[in-house]
């Protein structure tokens, strides 16, 4: 890619980037890079709204997949107590609250390898109960096929999240439990169920400039983009293989989320794990290279999360506000006309059965 290409502010939503293309955007000097994350970004998005969304563990710990960064596999001693799937009416009462402190969006992550039936039966009235308070839905289950994709999809769920965590090649330095190939095919699968996919990576695993790119090359690949895509920054947590890694300059990751702002120009990029450990002049680093999403509480599944006051007093330091979601309103009132016409329709064809019975 030549020098003028890199600086080339585009728009279309590519999915054939190479490696050569994205090293070199990379490789900008941190000013144009963020200049040109910008423009992509404005022709898209309200620079100063950001989407916030809510995250709870409905079930947590013993999962049996070995990802080395994470607190719930049951491979590692984290000194985490094994939850059961929590009831719905506790489920529902967090995304109330949620929605009162300003989220548009709950998400509902298990500790699964994938869903068991009876579980799955549950999962479906969360997504119900919570869809009917106005709120996006997203779950995060581990593999799902398609007959369980399908009835997450007709339950109401919105968004199905699915993380790629790293690229092909350093995959399996991370996880061995499952392969890069399933967790694309359970992102087909959520697509071709109608849902949309939330799917991202975790930076600072260890892995190099090279695997960065390639995620990113492999989310971008994904048609259509992601409709969200949440860049975390890994949470070392004691017990875990990850827990002394070397950490991961804030300067390259900023530049992972300006990369994929303009990868990705018309998905969410979330600012996602990590924030706790992220001073407030990375987070707004990350805000101005394109991040225009968050999770919004005190926790993210298992590991901390800034809490909702210090975002608010973040929000006003640097002028943005959260986005709007119209869709909410839009859903509500699509399903009301729906019962409306489903009544009239019901109505006319009583009145012409007695029509009918008068004639004879």
């Amino acid at each position: 890619m030549t020098a003028t290409a890199a600086n080339t502010p585009t728009d279309a939503a590519r999915h054939d980037w190479t490696l050569d293309e994205i090293n070199a955007l990379f490789a900008l000097p941190f000013n144009d890079l963020l200049f040109r994350a910008q423009q992509v970004h404005r022709a898209h998005f309200d620079a100063n709204a950001v989407q916030i969304s809510t995250l709870l563990s409905i079930k947590t710990g013993a999962c049996p997949e070995d990802c080395k960064y994470c607190p719930q596999s049951g491979h590692y001693n984290t000194q985490l107590e094994k939850e059961k799937l929590l009831e719905v009416e506790k489920v529902v009462e967090q995304a109330k609250a949620a929605k009162e402190a300003g989220a548009s969006r709950f998400c509902m992550g298990a500790a699964w390898r994938s869903p068991r039936d009876k579980d799955l039966v549950l999962v479906e009235e969360m997504v119900r109960q919570v869809k009917a308070l106005g709120l996006e839905t997203c779950m995060t289950l581990g593999m799902v096929d398609s007959d369980q994709a399908s009835r997450l999809a007709t339950a109401g769920l919105d968004y199905y999240n699915h993380n790629l965590d790293t690229s092909p090649d350093y995959y399996g330095e991370i996880i061995t439990t499952r392969t890069f190939g399933d967790r694309l095919d359970t992102l087909a699968t959520v697509r071709e169920a109608g849902m949309k996919v939330c799917s991202g990576g975790i930076l600072g695993m260890g892995e190099d400039a090279q695997d960065r790119s390639a995620l990113l090359q492999q989310l971008a690949r994904l048609s259509p983009h992601p409709e969200s895509v949440p860049i975390n920054m890994l949470v070392k947590v004691p017990g875990t293989p990850l827990e002394n890694v070397e950490d991961l300059d804030p300067i390259e990751f900023i530049r992972a989320i300006a990369v994929a702002r303009i990868m990705m120009p018309q998905s969410h990029v979330r600012l996602s794990a990590g924030r706790e450990q992220m001073s407030e002049s990375t987070q707004s680093l990350a805000f101005l290279a394109g991040a225009n999403s968050i999770f919004y509480g005190d926790k993210l599944l298992t590991t901390g999360n800034p809490q909702a006051d210090l975002d608010r007093a973040l929000f006003a330091k640097l002028g943005l506000h959260p986005e709007r979601r119209e869709t909410c309103e839009d859903d509500a009132i699509h399903a009301q006309r729906l019962a409306q016409q489903a009544e009239q329709h019901a109505r006319a064809e009583r009145v012409a059965e007695l029509a009918v019975d008068a004639s004879v």
